[in-house]
């Protein structure tokens, strides 16, 4: 059946990303309900899929098929909440929380820490539309998203429905079953726990002002451009085999921090966040990503695997 008004496809569009750098998409829509989304995706099953764009580095010469875009209002249902099950919840009673795929996760954590719902304030200062969030399980030291998941509403290349408990959603460090991209997250069920205003306040402020204290929030950036590896063998200093350890202290004792390629620069305040200069270009951020990688492999013979997602290039 198709769309009595179809989202229009836009051309040549911008793709915004926190690098602030990069291509444009060729075709772009903006699906206002999870019915549109499955109208497109059964239509166009290659079609790239574009949250927050925070996680993500698109190459200069932009991306040729239709990015459908799950950023925000425009999405409609898509980018709603709904937090009325806290109204008559009391302290210590777990309540359940849907999102949708386009809500921005920071814009929940502030609505759920404000109705003094416990949990999400754990992932404070993690940039990422709801989808994205789910997609990569993001998290940090102090939890991950599918911590909190019920079930997540998703669908198909085919543009078939489906929705996965959390014990098959396959949570793990930065991945999930939908970071394949054969699954496409409409939105999320949460569990969060009734607590009180003051505590769950000064929990969200003490990872807030960690995330700011350790990591260049201001900086035009993907966040961390690696997955911290788990050692095959033990490196002395380092870890034992089978220790994950930190990609930033890897990055920093291999001596990249402040290197520089072109526009793109290893930060000095945290190895593992690559930042890109206003005007720059991805060309210069895939060669620092590149360089980082080749000089860590030979300093300790780890290979580092992206965590930010590359669009139009290959490493």
């Amino acid at each position: 059946m198709m769309l009595s008004t179809p989202p229009a496809i836009l051309v040549d569009q911008p793709i915004k990303t926190w690098f602030g750098v990069g291509g444009v998409a060729r075709r772009l829509a903006v699906p206002r309900t999870a019915a549109e989304l499955r109208e497109l995706i059964a239509a166009e099953p290659n079609a790239k899929i574009l949250g927050d764009g925070a996680n993500l580095l698109v190459a200069d010469g932009g991306v040729q098929e239709l990015v459908i875009s799950l950023a925000g209002p425009g999405n409609g249902e898509l980018a709603a909440s709904d937090l009325s099950a806290a109204a008559g919840a009391a302290v210590g009673d777990a309540v359940e929380v849907d999102a949708g795929a386009a809500v921005h996760l920071f814009r929940l954590i502030r609505s759920t820490t404000d109705a003094a719902l416990s949990g999400l304030e754990n992932l404070a200062g993690i940039p990422a539309c709801i989808g994205g969030a789910a997609a990569m399980n993001a998290g940090g030291k102090y939890g991950s998203f599918g911590d909190y998941v019920v079930h997540v509403d998703a669908i198909d290349r085919r543009g078939s429905a489906v929705r996965l408990s959390r014990e098959a959603c396959g949570f793990g460090y930065r991945t999930s079953v939908f970071g394949h991209g054969e699954l496409i997250v409409t939105g999320v069920r949460l569990r969060l726990v009734k607590g009180e205003l003051a505590p769950v306040k000064a929990k969200l402020k003490e990872v807030t002002e960690y995330k700011t204290s350790t990591q260049p929030m201001s900086a035009s950036s993907a966040g961390c451009a690696f997955k911290n590896p788990t050692l095959k063998v033990a490196i002395e200093g380092i870890g034992a085999a089978g220790q994950r350890v930190s990609a930033g202290m890897l990055i920093d004792r291999a001596g990249c921090k402040g290197m520089t390629i072109g526009t793109a620069s290893v930060s000095e305040q945290h190895g593992n966040f690559l930042t890109a200069s206003k005007e720059g270009k991805a060309d210069d951020v895939l060669a620092l990503i590149r360089a980082v990688r080749a000089k860590v492999a030979e300093r300790f013979g780890v290979t580092l695997e992206t965590e930010v997602v590359i669009w139009g290039a290959e490493l």
